[in-house]
């Protein structure tokens, strides 16, 4: 067996509908688009989702909920990452650096799931409850950019 040998299954492979070609083509007169009526016309184009007039799906579904333009999306960074990475001093450079986080936001969020077993000094925009202790705890020292020192 060679790979000028290879053919696909038998029916995979039906041939291109040549439309506009003719009589002698098999889709010759109407073209395929059958007689008059709305889809037969040159220049023939529908709006996503319309059913024939029916109202769409879209518009009889219920809208639901809220969506808050003003929210905040942090990156997220736990201690147990930071705990396995190089180093003891970690600002939101460092962490892009080492390709910890990729987009920044509105700010970089220390979350406190792992473990941290070495003093690390971290700079970052937020903190959670559980991050800070761990950190005071193992020594180290949290610094809140942008606002006062914790």
């Amino acid at each position: 067996m060679n790979l000028s040998g290879l053919k696909p299954p038998a029916g995979q492979k039906r041939p291109r509908k040549r439309i506009g070609r003719g009589m002698g083509s098999g889709h010759g007169k109407t073209s395929t688009r059958g007689h008059k009526g709305q889809h037969a016309g040159t220049g023939f184009s529908q709006k996503r989702g319309f059913e024939g007039g029916q109202m769409p799906l879209h518009r009889r579904l219920p809208k639901r909920g809220f969506t808050n333009i003003f929210k905040k999306r942090f990156a997220i960074v736990n201690l147990g990452r930071l705990d396995k990475l190089d180093g003891d001093s970690f600002t939101v450079d460092r962490l892009v650096e080492l390709g910890v986080i990729h987009n920044v936001g509105d700010g970089v969020k220390i979350l406190g799931t792992g473990d941290l077993t070495r003093a690390v000094t971290i700079e970052a925009h937020q903190f959670s409850k559980s991050a800070l202790d761990k950190i005071r705890k193992a020594g180290g020292t949290a610094q809140v950019i942008g606002a006062a020192a914790s």
